[in-house]
């Protein structure tokens, strides 16, 4: 299954295993609580997708990569105690507190969340002598003498071992212990989570031209050539830093991240023509319905290679725009609720300052932040700073009619970008129609559309018209299949890199 349908089977699996009868006991005993064995290639996103789980099922959760720790640290030292067994005493071995098990109970604490996931990554390329303990882990749920409290599930991950020569087989015994899961990768799940994160459209729109470069990993007589979609992700992160700081993008720094020759280069080659169809065809002035002269029968007659460049550049920009409207809407929306609260509040810097108390206290129980999905970790960050600002306002004499002000100017900001993004959507949509009319080429704009979250979001809080024309026009059943079918036939004749 590809990682998203791993995700949606863990969700089950979590909510499975911490559902309780009526006396307050787990439907699914400790006994019969089999660890999740999640076995993919690497860089697909298993650690990823751990994360979002636990945010979604509101757990708690602890990763390790076991690889990290040796024996010691997995099952703690040994100490020597004294027992008496049939009258005599005897010198027993035990051990301290795990490491691992540790770092639960220090999460259980912090948290306040009784029940969470410990995650081990990379389980089946552990070294000799902290295999036996692996094994222990998954058939007893125990490190050492100390077992995983109850309330955690165990899930672990590994690679294939055509990935990692030191993958070691388990046995059936073990085997029949654990729940398996087989991920492969899978490119349009990818992009519903690129668009997500933001990653660089210039990304995205490569690598729906050339899909066999989304994830290789090769032997070669030079060693090992690969690419993930963790490397992807990390370039992204590259490229856009040393965008703001105008640093040239080389493929020298690219080959960095994706360790093969050939599509490193190819990706630099790609990079240089998406930054000349950006200047080209101006997509700030195709958002604002001024059209640069001549573009739209530039596009209309231009390779399929150049289209679907341009067509990447309009929805990464709405895309982001989306992405701004969702995080200051949010951000809007949290402080209005923290207003109601102040403003029921005896006294109102005392209440201003509760509420920036609780915002903290959540910030923190959330790892300052890394627990939290981005753009909520950026909503947090932002309502916290206003609230530090409200606070002194209030210390230096602002009433709450002052405080309101200024929260009604937060307001109109959120509805004048709301109308601006509408505009610029309808905008988009304008002149994708100009240029393609009712082709190949929308339905390829519409299911870019629909694999962003932030742009479904803002359609469908804000509504476009052309957008539910065509989706409803176009995306029906055999029709979107057998298009979908001749694009990717013509992808497949593209040779427009060299």
């Amino acid at each position: 299954m590809n990682i998203k349908e791993a995700k949606e089977e863990i969700v089950h699996t979590v909510k499975a295993y911490t559902a309780k009868d009526e006396f307050g006991n787990y439907e699914i005993g400790r006994t019969h609580q089999r660890p999740v064995l999640l076995i993919g290639p690497p860089g697909i996103g298993k650690t990823a997708i751990m994360e979002q789980v636990a945010r979604e099922c509101g757990i708690g959760l602890v990763a390790y990569t076991i690889t990290h720790h040796t024996r010691q640290s997995a099952i703690g030292l040994p100490i020597i105690e004294h027992r008496e067994f049939g009258g005599k005493e005897y010198a027993v071995t035990e051990y301290t507190m795990s490491e691992i098990i540790g770092s639960v109970y220090d999460q259980m604490e912090r948290t306040g969340l009784k029940e969470g996931i410990l995650f081990i990554d990379e389980i089946n390329c552990v070294s000799e002598t902290l295999a036996p303990t692996m094994l222990q882990f998954l058939q007893g749920k125990t490190f050492g003498n100390h077992q995983v409290p109850e309330g955690w599930i165990i899930v672990a991950a590994g690679n294939p071992p055509e990935y990692n020569k030191s993958v070691k087989e388990f046995d059936i015994v073990t085997l029949d212990r654990v729940k398996r899961i087989d991920v492969v990768e899978n490119l349009g799940v990818w992009k519903e989570y690129a668009y997500k994160a933001g990653v660089h459209g210039s990304i995205i729109s490569y690598l729906d031209v050339k899909r066999e470069n989304f994830y290789t990993v090769e032997t070669t007589v030079e060693g090992k050539r690969f690419v993930t979609a963790r490397g992807w992700e990390d370039l992204s992160q590259m490229i856009r830093t040393y965008e703001k700081l105008d640093i040239p993008v080389t493929e020298g720094v690219i080959g960095q991240y994706l360790q093969h020759p050939r599509i490193a280069k190819e990706f630099a080659a790609y990079l240089d023509l998406y930054r000349k169809y950006a200047m080209d065809y101006k997509v700030d002035d195709i958002l604002q319905g001024q059209t640069k002269e001549g573009s739209v029968e530039r596009i209309g007659g231009a390779p399929f290679d150049e289209k679907l460049s341009v067509l990447g550049l309009i929805v990464s920009a709405l895309s982001d725009g989306a992405r701004e409207c969702f995080e200051l809407d949010g951000y809007v929306e949290k402080l209005f609720s923290v207003l109601k609260f102040v403003k029921s509040a005896p006294d109102l810097l005392e209440g201003m300052q509760d509420a920036l108390d609780m915002e903290k206290s959540k910030w923190e129980k959330n790892g300052n932040g890394k627990a939290m999905e981005k753009s909520d970790m950026r909503i947090c960050l932002r309502l916290m700073n206003t609230l530090e600002d409200y606070v002194k306002c209030v210390r230096g004499g602002a009433d709450f009619e002052t405080i309101k002000l200024k929260f009604n100017e937060v307001v109109g900001k959120r509805q004048s970008m709301l109308e601006q993004w509408k505009a610029y959507f309808n905008n988009a949509f304008a002149f994708v129609e100009r240029a393609f009319g009712e082709s190949q080429e929308m339905v390829v704009f519409i299911t870019e559309l629909n694999a962003s979250y932030f742009a479904l979001w803002f359609i469908g809080e804000n509504g476009c018209d052309k957008y539910y024309q065509y989706n409803q026009g176009l995306l029906l059943g055999e029709r979107q299949q057998m298009i979908m079918s001749d694009i990717q036939s013509i992808e497949k004749e593209l040779s427009f890199l060299v």
